[in-house]
């Protein structure tokens, strides 16, 4: 069984680098003022962008201004992401693209999430019956998934986009080749790797050029995947999929390119070329719960974010959120994504493997059956047991409880809305911060460990676990892009990275604009919680240094502290018509919000 709170550490890692970073001599810190400024809202006409990176960003807003669709604009500011966040994202990792068509006023969603091998088997991760470390997963061939983020621009691009993907991919080409500016951020995370990618010549060439960290400020160029990105842009996304590139993937999934004089056991993977041939986006209906009148549509499984956000939410419609003190609204929330949690991880997988029962998950009756169980008075203790969305009684639980699995943090989101009013909400991983910490040979990207979201052995002995490998199975997904309408139209759209803690993210921003009144960006800053059906429920700063904090230990809360979780981004359909872009003030560096035309109509 893996231990989620091994796992913890390296966001610690990360938070000490960045405040390392943040002490830089004083010529680093000048150099940094020539970066792209960030801006966490912005408000105007025409549409709008909201991402973790400003060259990003503007990206997308440049495909707006050019006339394209938000569709459009997505692939820009997520190829974009590939080379400013490719710690987060890129064309060797997957994602869920969720789409509000505003002429059929209907929410469509793709699943581009990473496949297994055709070979794989339930005991993927394990020799001799035992679970292999966690490490030997993540940093190998061996966890690396089919690469589903390039057919998911495509078929986005087919079904709703204006224009061409060789256009779209330009900016993101010029970006690898005269490169981005460095920051704090950037490089925090390759110091948390830097241990990892010195095993891989190409990845420590790239990432590490001369064996050092970037410095912040300096000029960081990929030329190999701006190539990569020029080749996509002549021959589509086919070229990852079969051909020169894909064979490259699958040499380096089969036999990882490790130095010779490295210590590190690095097992090699079974993808093949015939795998990646077979991948498939699924084009598929969202999930959809009714939350205060509103509807509010996310991604259906294989990710959990839309049947474990609605499940909560179907729980809390029953409390009134923005009467209650901030102790008892806080409880409320932490109750309901404790219970829905412990749901999530008996029920939920790639429904194409396991009978997923999505519609009951969702129906109010099941969510008043687990309402029940929450009292304003005491909490309740984890890890809970499930219940039984197929037969729903009242404060019923079924079954054996069993733990939350580990699920890596990292991950990158944006959202996008255009003149027209069309918008997308799109969060795409390579999973663990680096990936598996393999750079494709002469391509210049990461590959994914996306098959480390597979519990290595069942969460607990006698639980049946819907989470295990299989040949060409989808690994359960926290990723939550979701978008809110009121009488078909749209009134919000927010999704976040943070691994399982993007379901409390999503939904913590969700009730704190719906119920609690907060502005979008300030319901995005404020300081949160996520507990997922674990002993502790982790708190930000801002809640462990709150006088809330001990309200809720009155209760029976336990808390354990996180640095950060979370980095949200989300847009807004004001009431005259204008879009508002928000995004993260401090978390992750702080991420950029831009509109096509803030002072009028374009």
């Amino acid at each position: 069984m893996r231990r989620p709170t091994a796992r913890a550490l390296p966001l610690f890692a990360l938070t000490a680098a960045l405040a390392a970073t943040a002490a830089a001599p004083p010529a680093a810190a000048a150099a940094d003022a020539a970066a792209p400024p960030k801006t966490p809202v912005a408000v105007g006409y025409g549409g709008a962008v909201a991402s973790v990176d400003a060259d990003a960003s503007a990206a997308g807003i440049a495909v707006l201004r050019a006339g394209g669709n938000a569709v459009d604009a997505a692939v820009a500011t997520a190829a974009a992401l590939g080379v400013t966040e490719p710690y987060s994202a890129g064309v060797g990792g997957g994602g869920y693209f969720v789409y509000y068509d505003a002429k059929s006023r209907r929410v469509h969603t793709i699943d581009g999430r990473e496949t297994a091998p055709a070979s794989a088997t339930a005991t993927l991760f394990q020799e001799n019956g035992v679970p292999i470390p966690f490490d030997q997963g993540q940093t190998s061939g061996r966890g690396v998934g089919v690469p589903g983020t390039p057919d998911t621009w495509d078929t986005a691009l087919t079904a709703w986009g204006s224009r061409p993907l060789g256009q779209l991919l330009r900016p993101a080409e010029k970006l690898a080749r005269d490169g981005f500016t460095v920051d704090a951020t950037f490089r925090a995370q390759t110091e948390l790797n830097q241990d990892r990618f010195k095993d891989f010549p190409d990845t420590r060439k790239l990432f590490l050029p001369g064996g050092a960290l970037p410095v912040v400020g300096s000029t960081f160029k990929n030329p190999d995947l701006a190539a990569t990105y020029a080749e996509i842009a002549r021959k589509g996304t086919g070229v990852l999929y079969r051909g020169p590139i894909a064979d490259d993937i699958v040499a380096a999934v089969r036999k990882p390119p490790v130095d010779p004089a490295a210590t590190r056991i690095v097992r090699s993977g079974d993808l093949t070329a015939r795998d990646l041939r077979s991948y498939d986006t699924k084009r598929q209906a969202p999930t959809r719960v009714d939350y205060r009148g509103l509807d509010v549509y996310s991604m259906a499984p294989s990710s959990s974010g839309g049947t474990t956000v609605g499940e909560a939410l179907n729980i809390l419609e029953r409390s009134d959120l923005g009467k209650l003190s901030e102790a008892q609204y806080l409880h409320r929330f932490i109750e309901a994504s404790r219970v829905s949690f412990a749901d999530r991880g008996r029920w939920v997988g790639d429904p194409a493997a396991e009978d997923v029962p999505t519609r009951a998950l969702l129906s109010q009756e099941f969510a008043d059956s687990r309402a029940c169980l929450i009292s304003p008075d005491k909490a309740l203790t984890s890890p809970l047991a499930p219940g039984d969305p197929r037969h729903p009684a009242p404060c019923a639980t079924t079954g054996k409880a069993a733990p939350t699995t580990y699920e890596g943090e990292n991950t990158t989101h944006l959202t996008v809305a255009d003149r027209w009013g069309n918008v997308v909400s799109y969060t795409l991983t390579i999973e663990s911060t680096g990936g598996s910490g393999i750079t494709v040979p002469g391509r210049g990207f990461l590959l994914n460990n996306e098959l480390t979201d597979f519990s290595f052995a069942p969460a607990a002995a006698g639980v049946p676990d819907p989470n295990l490998p299989g040949p060409g199975k989808r690994p359960r997904s926290s990723m939550s892009p979701t978008i809110v309408l009121k009488d078909g139209r749209p009134v919000l759209a927010v999704g976040s990275p943070g691994g399982a803690t993007i379901i409390t993210t999503v939904l913590q921003t969700l009730v704190g604009t719906l119920d609690r009144g907060l502005p979008l960006v300030d319901a995005i800053a404020a300081p949160r919680a996520s507990q997922r059906n674990q002993t502790t429920t982790e708190l930000e700063p801002g809640l462990w240094n709150s006088p809330v904090r001990g309200q809720l230990e009155a209760l029976g809360q336990g808390f354990r502290q996180n640095p950060e979780i979370g980095a949200a981004t989300g847009v807004q359909r004001l009431p005259d018509g204008r879009w508002l872009a928000a995004a993260e003030t401090t978390r992750r560096g702080g991420g950029a919000a831009m509109v096509v035309s803030p002072h009028g109509r374009p």
